[in-house]
């Protein structure tokens, strides 16, 4: 299925049901499925997903079957992993419920904040409900009769996948998520991503922490943590959506927000860009001339600045002039006001522009009190790899 110009995919939460769904008809009496329907939530109609392997002891009632996930063209590091149900009749549980469970691969919940007890499996509400949903279908018969039906999700690549999301951070340890609101993935989703601040800023808040870092990705947040030495809970990779990240963190209480990043992301903030991808916003080197000619440039600079390639060729145009320090903390000040106008007054900012080595090249304005960053501009925070 094409949406937004690429394949769309399935969720992990999906695919859980999937599986589920087709255990559950093998163990009611079925043969051993090829392929199973399965209803997607929130209106999105039926898909039908492919069964890779089935296995059953029908004498004791248990099968356990496997769908690979297929995320589409989505770059998600779930792709192409094994889900895996196993459905059994439950002789001690009450009768006609079913249980769903987090088995091998999938995360354990350590933190609040998730919207899931602190100590259960990470699958979440909505594919939890439609593995139970899909089961209820499948094994009819056996409900009817007074059974108790048990599903334990595993994904057994999952222990290994984990580190490559943001599981580690928000205190889910063990494996990955069992996940979907709408069953299908979109091809670099704006929405899961935007999903995935809030999630973030939520753990955060239910940790009782009021400051955090937003980070435009990886490598800025590895230098921050250099320099804030924060919970790991407390870092936020924001990527492209600085506006909207502030407007959560002052809506979810949080108290001051350090954005931090290179010259690159920071110089697009700092001309108005709220949404820094690629695609939909340019280094505007024209207004980055200005704020040299506003630092002391002269005339023949700034036009060396207006006519950079790129930002790390301003950064390197500025390197070692009297006038750099200044323009800098220009760029972050400019961030500032923009970034002020998204939260409003409650949320305390500070803007640090990192070097490509991890020194402080700029920063504003320094936080009042002892919230602020506590190494000198031009110190060094990290060594790149």
């Amino acid at each position: 299925m094409e949406k937004g110009g690429g394949r769309t995919g399935f969720t992990t939460g999906a695919c859980a049901a999937a599986a589920a769904k087709a255990a559950a008809a093998r163990i009611a009496g079925g043969l051993p499925p090829d392929s199973v329907s399965v209803r997607l939530p929130k209106g999105g109609g039926r898909a039908e997903f492919a069964v890779d392997r089935c296995e059953c002891d029908c004498t004791a009632r248990t099968a356990t079957c496997t769908v690979v996930k297929d995320a589409g063209d989505d770059p998600d590091v779930t792709h192409g992993a094994k889900i895996v149900a196993t459905v059994s009749v439950d002789p001690d549980g009450p009768a006609g419920t079913v249980a769903v469970k987090g088995g091998e691969g999938v995360g354990t919940v350590t933190k609040p904040g998730l919207g899931l007890e602190v100590g259960a499996p990470a699958i979440n509400p909505v594919p939890r409900s439609m593995i139970t949903a899909e089961v209820e279908e499948a094994a009819a018969p056996l409900l009817a009769g007074g059974a108790s039906i048990k599903v334990v999700v595993s994904v057994p690549a999952g222990r290994e996948l984990a580190p490559r999301t943001d599981n580690p951070r928000l205190g889910i340890v063990g494996g990955i998520s069992i996940l979907g609101t709408r069953g299908i993935v979109v091809p670099f989703s704006t929405a899961a991503f935007a999903a995935s601040i809030r999630q973030s800023i939520d753990v955060a808040v239910a940790m009782g922490d009021r400051r955090i870092v937003l980070s435009t990705g990886g490598r800025s947040e590895e230098f921050a943590r250099a320099l804030t030495g924060l919970a790991d809970h407390c870092y936020v990779q924001m990527g492209d959506f600085a506006g909207y990240a502030v407007e959560q963190c002052a809506k979810k209480g949080i108290e001051e927000a350090v954005i931090a990043g290179f010259i690159g992301k920071l110089a697009k903030m700092a001309a108005g860009a709220s949404q820094t991808h690629v695609k939909g916003s340019k280094v505007d080197t024209a207004f980055l001339a200005r704020l040299a000619s506003e630092a002391g440039a002269p005339g023949g600079e700034a036009s060396l600045v207006k006519g950079a390639n790129t930002a790390r060729h301003v950064l390197e145009i500025a390197a070692g002039r009297e006038w750099a320090g200044a323009f800098l903390e220009g760029v972050c000040g400019q961030v500032y006001s923009h970034m002020r106008r998204r939260a409003g007054e409650s949320l305390r900012l500070e803007v640090v522009m990192f070097g490509f080595e991890g020194e402080v090249l700029a920063r504003n304005p320094a936080c009042a009190g002892g919230g602020s960053t506590d190494q000198s501009k031009g110190g060094k925070a990290a060594t790149a790899d």
